[in-house]
């Protein structure tokens, strides 16, 4: 069951949009149905479990709205229909408290969630050459997608990964069984003892990254970036990914104003 999910998620999420968001409203509605009419649950668990069906799928929008759109489509469409006018209202909340959970507030100036692609960086080791036992931080996983390219392209490194978002921290380390996941903010944690960081984030905080880089990183170590660069500062070297994204490298001792 699990293995069909994923594979019904990946697959959805690769269609056109709105596609992805009209697929996954109709997958909670179904186990909406098939939750309160034919196993008999309660309208409160169905919605509950529903719901949560369309939180979960949404983690693998590739923006925040469409992720908000893919979330919140089923809840709204049910609420319209009044086929369940005697639940409780305060039950309309759960899936905003869902979403709060996965998405928590303190994380909203970072990405939200920015999965690596694969092969992203396979050739990454041509570019930037790392000792077997080399320790990588992946500053803010997710689900885990760029630790497992970083395991691709660096099989004998330690590989660490941080996330704030409880949920993902916990998806990612049953995705990551070969890293240390943990759930942590970024922005307060010590970069110093890593080879490398690595970071998908957005191009808000790519000064701050550099600032914190060039505060902590070790002479020779690296903050490697997925798609955005650092304003005003010229990376190391850069690697052109197969999908047509750019990994910005930059070797310390950043100097970045």
């Amino acid at each position: 069951m699990k293995q069909a999910l994923a594979l019904f998620a990946t697959t959805a999420i690769k269609l056109p949009w709105p596609l992805p968001a009209l697929l996954i409203w109709a997958a909670a509605w179904a186990v909406f149905i098939i939750a309160s009419r034919f196993l008999k649950m309660s309208p409160f668990v169905a919605v509950l479990l529903a719901a949560g069906i369309a939180v979960a799928f949404s983690l693998r929008g590739d923006t925040r709205w469409r992720r908000i759109f893919i979330a919140w489509g089923f809840p709204l469409s049910l609420g319209a229909s009044g086929l369940i006018g005697d639940l409780p209202a305060w039950a309309w909340l759960l899936p905003l408290a869902l979403a709060a959970v996965v998405y928590p507030v303190h994380t909203w100036r970072d990405a939200p969630l920015f999965p690596t692609p694969a092969d992203a960086l396979k050739d990454l080791p041509g570019m930037v050459q790392l000792p077997d036992g080399a320790r990588i931080l992946d500053a803010g996983c997710g689900l885990g997608d760029g630790l497992i390219e970083l395991h691709r392209a660096y099989p004998n490194a330690q590989l660490s990964g941080l996330e704030w978002s409880w949920p993902l921290r916990f998806a990612c380390a049953v995705r990551t069984r070969f890293a240390n996941v943990r759930r942590g903010d970024i922005w307060s944690a010590d970069w110093s003892a890593y080879d490398m960081v690595y970071l998908f984030q957005r191009p808000e905080t790519m000064s701050r990254a550099a600032t914190k880089a060039g505060r902590e990183l070790r002479p020779g170590a690296w903050m490697a970036s997925l798609e955005f660069k650092v304003p005003d500062l010229a990376p190391t070297c850069t690697l052109d990914c197969p999908d047509g994204r750019r990994v910005w490298l930059y070797q310390a001792p950043i100097k970045h104003r």
